[in-house]
Order: structure tokens, then C-alpha cells, then sequence
């Protein structure tokens, strides 16, 4: 995402950009199995102490493997996440309860159909379906990972489609069905709209539907990418990432791309605008790779992920809260390597996230949840 990283060899990338785009690779899937969920850690050597301020009582939840993307129900007592590892080659989508009684292991539930590859779930604010993308129907296989012998790329797989389902995976319904990429989809606390990124119109672009998929909206037209969309608490705005050539050789080299289904991520920033893409205005211009928004619950800040601190390799990722407005940057996560895609529990005191922290093997990734002092 930085120059220096975005052109290293394939054996050369960090698993901090492989994670950010574990969504887009793939291996044949084959009898997945679920990611090992133990007893309730303890913090201590989960933290280092500048993280004191914010997260307390920390708690490891998965263990093994890569899990990422994990996102709160609207009561807070689940998690919906994409996990890959022993006996899941390629990301699929579970669910798992966030508490357990006497810190007996949780048992996480397969909501996707084990085929093809998913990403980007999330709960409906009933709590009775989740939403998910998923190539399944296009193969059971995994779709191939990218050539990176001209430099690091993100393929952008034109079978993701997406999905709603009950909470176990049954009643499996298709949303969209628009030739292209279509993922990166999440909910309003009323149900009522979906927003989710697509290339239905040849661009990266962010759309809005009614939660059936019915009343399609083009919510940006910007050449580049515009994606990693998330609502609001109340519905009337959204936070995405964003990154847009501007010289004619940057446009030239994203329009090659995008037209053999890849992109390389360069500088991504964070924005917002009015739920009806009216008001657009950027966040951060750090020039670094932001990307992962959420909202705290106050409605005024934006939690996020970013390698700004380490300009150098951009290999190190953390979590930083920012005003709306761009003000108040604040530093939230030290650890080494990687801490992204976080979410606020709906109560605002409990914070999840995805990390590297801690890891018995390399590139494992697990999710944390910590209580969040303000």
C-alpha cells in the first residue's frame, strides 16, 4: 500500500497486506472445520501497557489460523467472523457466541456453505439473518490467487455475489445478482438498507439496496475505489475508504487493472458522506494505508486501521479513533504487526478486533475483545 511494500515479490509481503486482502484469494476448499475457540484468556501478555488507557481486561477468543472481520449482533452477545486455517483453505463465515458461563470454550458455528470463498459478513439488527459474499456459486473451488510477479495486487473476483441466511446457515438467498464484484455489504440498525461495494458499473464504486436487494442506488462515480462501507448508528451516514488516481499514468495503470480484475491498493484514506452519497468530505490525509472505519457509538468519532506510525516498511498496523472532522487523532494499539478491523459493541463498552498479538505460529491472526474505558 506504501510504494516500497506494494512492489515486493510475493515471499516479500507482510501478512498484514495478505490479511488485508484475505478476502481475495483462494485454495480448493475442502471439509471445513472450525477455528479452535478455548477457555477465556487472560490479559496480561495480551497488551502492551500504552493500550492501559483504553482496552482493558482483554480477552483472546480464537486461536490458529487467520480469523478477521468480526462484527458485534446489535444485542451483543455474538460475533459473525471469516476464518481460514487447518481444514479451511479458504475464508468461510462463523458465528460464536461472545460470552460462555464459567469461561467453558464457545462453540463457533459454519454459517456459509464451505464452497467457494466468502468475506464481509455481518448480522441483521433482528438477529434472525446475516449477510455474507460469497463465489460458491460460480465453483465449489477457490478462486485462484493473483500473479504478483508485477508487483503486489488485490484481484477483484467478479463472482462474489451476496447472500442473506439465517444465523445456521439455512435459508440460503442470493441478493444481488449484477455481473461483477459485489461485497463489502453491511445493514442499518433498522434493517431497512443494505450498502455494499460493487463493479457492476465497470468502477469500484459504493451502492445502496433495500434489505430485500430490490431499489439499487450508485452512491459514488469517482474513478478508483471506493469501498469498505459502514453505517452509522443512526442510519444517516457512512464511513468508507477510499483511493483515487490522479495523474494520467495512475489512471492508466488502475484502468489496465481493474479491466484483468485486479487493483493495487496504494493510499488508501478514510471518508464519509450523507447516507444518500450527498456531502462527501476526507477524513484522514496521512497518505498512508487507512482502511477498516467504524463508528463509535457517540456518532462523532471513527475508529480505524493504519500503518501511518511506520512510514518505513509499512508493515506495523494499529487502531487509531478520530474526530469526524479529522481532529482529534488518537493512537489506541501498540502491539507489533498487525491490529485492524475493529468494531464498537452497541453499548460502546466493549471493543473486538483483529490481531497478530500473541500468535504461536506465523501469520496466525485472532480476534480480541477487550472493554473500552473512554
Amino acid at each position: 500500500m506504501t510504494g516500497s511494500i506494494i512492489r515486493r515479490s510475493a515471499d516479500g509481503l507482510s501478512w498484514s497486506f495478505v490479511l488485508v486482502a484475505s478476502v481475495l484469494g483462494g485454495w480448493v476448499i475442502r471439509d471445513p472445520a472450525p477455528p479452535t475457540l478455548p477457555p477465556q484468556a487472560t490479559a496480561g501478555s495480551l497488551t502492551v501497557p500504552e493500550e492501559a488507557k483504553h482496552l482493558k481486561n482483554v480477552r483472546q477468543l480464537t486461536f490458529g489460523g487467520q480469523s478477521a472481520e468480526a462484527y458485534f449482533s446489535v444485542d451483543d452477545k455474538y460475533l459473525i467472523f471469516q476464518h481460514q486455517g487447518e481444514g479451511v483453505p479458504c475464508d468461510q463465515i462463523y458465528t460464536v457466541a461472545v460470552d460462555t458461563p464459567d469461561g467453558k470454550p464457545a462453540t463457533s458455528k459454519l454459517v456459509s456453505t464451505g464452497k467457494g470463498r466468502t468475506t464481509c459478513s455481518y448480522f441483521f439488527p433482528s438477529g434472525d439473518r446475516v449477510l455474507f459474499s460469497s463465489t460458491h456459486a460460480a465453483s465449489p473451488d477457490c478462486p485462484p490467487k493473483p500473479d504478483y510477479s508485477h508487483g503486489y495486487v488485490w484481484p477483484i473476483y467478479d463472482t462474489y455475489q451476496i447472500y442473506t441466511a439465517k444465523p445456521d446457515g439455512s435459508d440460503l438467498k442470493q441478493l444481488t445478482h449484477a455481473r461483477g464484484y459485489n461485497a463489502e455489504s453491511t445493514i442499518t440498525r433498522d434493517g431497512k438498507h443494505i450498502v455494499f461495494t460493487s463493479t457492476r458499473n465497470g468502477d469500484l464504486d459504493i451502492y445502496t439496496m433495500n434489505a430485500d436487494g430490490s431499489n439499487v442506488k450508485q452512491l459514488t462515480n469517482e474513478m478508483g475505489y471506493d469501498g469498505g462501507p459502514f453505517w452509522s448508528y443512526d442510519g444517516k451516514k457512512i464511513v468508507y475508504r477510499a483511493e483515487h488516481p490522479r495523474t494520467p499514468e495512475e489512471i492508466a495503470e488502475y484502468q489496465d487493472l481493474l479491466s484483468k480484475g485486479r487493483i493495487r491498493p496504494g493510499n488508501l484514506e478514510i471518508w464519509v458522506m450523507n447516507a444518500d452519497g450527498s456531502n462527501k468530505h476526507q477524513v484522514t490525509r496521512n497518505g498512508a494505508a487507512n482502511f477498516g472505519p467504524y463508528w463509535h457509538p457517540d456518532g462523532k468519532r471513527i475508529i480505524f486501521a493504519s500503518n501511518m506510525a511506520d512510514p518505513k516498511s509499512g508493515r506495523d498496523f494499529d487502531l487509531y479513533l478520530i474526530n469526524e472532522d479529522g481532529s482529534g487523532l488518537e493512537r489506541i494499539t501498540y502491539a507489533p504487526d498487525f491490529d485492524a478491523f475493529p468494531m464498537f459493541s452497541s453499548d460502546g463498552k466493549r471493543l473486538v478486533w483483529a490481531s497478530n498479538r500473541n500468535g504461536k505460529a506465523p501469520h496466525e491472526t485472532n480476534l480480541f475483545l477487550a472493554d473500552w474505558s473512554d
